[in-house]
C-alpha cells in the first residue's frame, strides 16, 4: 500500500514534471526545425518572431496539461475545478482587461508582420531597434543605448524604417562667390566615382542641383539610395569626400556672418 502511495502521488509529479521538460524540448527543436525550412516572402527576421510565439505557446499547454494531470493524481476532480475556473476566468478578464490586451496585441502584432525582432521602427516618437517582441510587450533599443518597453496595447501607430530602402541625403554649401558651373562640375564628378567606390547602394549617387539660396550659403543636394538603415553611414562617407574634392579645387564651404552697421 505505502509502495503504490508511493509510486503514485511522489514519483507520478516527478515522472510527469520529467516528461513536461522533455516534452518541450523536443517541441522547441522540432517548431526550430520547421522554421529553418525557406518559406518564400517570409524572412528571417519574421521566421524568428512567429517562432517565438509558437514557442511560447507549446510550453504554456504543455504546463497546463502537466498541472492538470498532477491534480488528478491527488485526487482533484479536474472537471468541477475546470468549470470552476470558467467563472473564474470570466471574472479575472475583467480584473486583467489590460493584460488580455497586450496578449491580443502581442499575437496580432506577430502574425500581421508590422513589424520583426531586428527591424528599426519609430513608436509613439520614440526610434530604435526591436529586441523584443513577446505577448505582453516590446523592447526598443536607441541608437544611444536606451531600451523602452512599450506595452503591446499601446501601440497603434508605428513607422517601420526597415521594409524598404534608406535615402542618403547630403546637403553641401558653398560660397555665393563660388564659380557654380566648376561646382556642378566637382560634385557631379565625384558622384560618378563615389557611385562605383561606395558599399551598400541599391542605386546611383546623384546631384539634384541646387537646392535653397540661404542668408549666406548656396545649397547643393546630393542623394543616394542604400540599403536598409545603411544611409547614416553613407552620409559621413559623402561628406567626407566632399570636402576633400573642395580642398582640392579651393571651393570655400561658407560660415554665418553678421554684418554690422554703425550708424551715425
Amino acid at each position: 500500500m505505502i509502495e503504490k502511495i508511493f509510486m503514485k502521488e511522489i514519483m507520478g509529479p516527478i515522472i510527469i514534471v520529467f516528461i513536461a521538460i522533455i516534452s518541450y524540448a523536443i517541441s522547441k527543436k522540432v517548431i526550430k526545425r520547421i522554421f529553418k525550412l525557406k518559406v518564400k516572402g517570409v524572412d528571417l527576421n519574421r521566421k524568428k518572431t512567429i517562432m517565438l510565439l509558437f514557442t511560447n505557446v507549446t510550453k504554456f499547454f504543455i504546463i497546463a496539461i502537466a498541472l492538470i494531470t498532477i491534480l488528478e493524481i491527488y485526487g482533484f476532480d479536474t472537471k468541477s475545478l475546470l468549470a470552476s475556473l470558467g467563472v473564474f476566468t470570466a471574472v479575472a478578464a475583467l480584473a486583467l482587461q489590460d493584460l488580455l490586451k497586450d496578449f491580443v496585441a502581442g499575437i496580432s502584432l506577430m502574425l500581421e508582420g508590422q513589424f520583426q525582432i531586428g527591424d528599426n521602427i519609430t513608436v509613439g516618437g520614440y526610434r530604435g531597434e526591436v529586441i523584443s517582441l513577446t505577448l505582453k510587450s516590446t523592447r526598443i533599443k536607441a541608437y544611444t543605448g536606451e531600451i523602452k518597453i512599450i506595452a503591446n496595447r499601446e501601440i497603434t501607430q508605428v513607422i517601420n524604417h526597415t521594409l524598404d530602402s534608406s535615402l542618403a541625403i547630403v546637403d553641401v554649401n558653398v560660397a555665393y562667390d563660388s564659380n557654380i558651373e566648376k561646382v556642378e562640375k566637382v560634385l557631379t564628378d565625384l558622384c560618378e566615382r563615389l557611385t562605383n567606390e561606395l558599399e551598400f547602394l541599391r542605386g546611383n549617387v546623384e546631384l539634384l542641383g541646387i537646392s535653397a539660396l540661404g542668408e549666406s550659403a548656396i545649397t547643393f543636394r546630393m542623394t543616394a539610395e542604400t540599403e536598409v538603415m545603411k544611409h547614416y553611414g553613407i552620409q559621413r562617407k559623402i561628406l567626407r569626400e566632399v570636402k576633400l574634392e573642395f580642398d582640392k579645387h579651393k571651393i570655400t564651404i561658407p560660415f554665418p556672418q553678421v554684418v554690422v552697421h554703425n550708424a551715425k
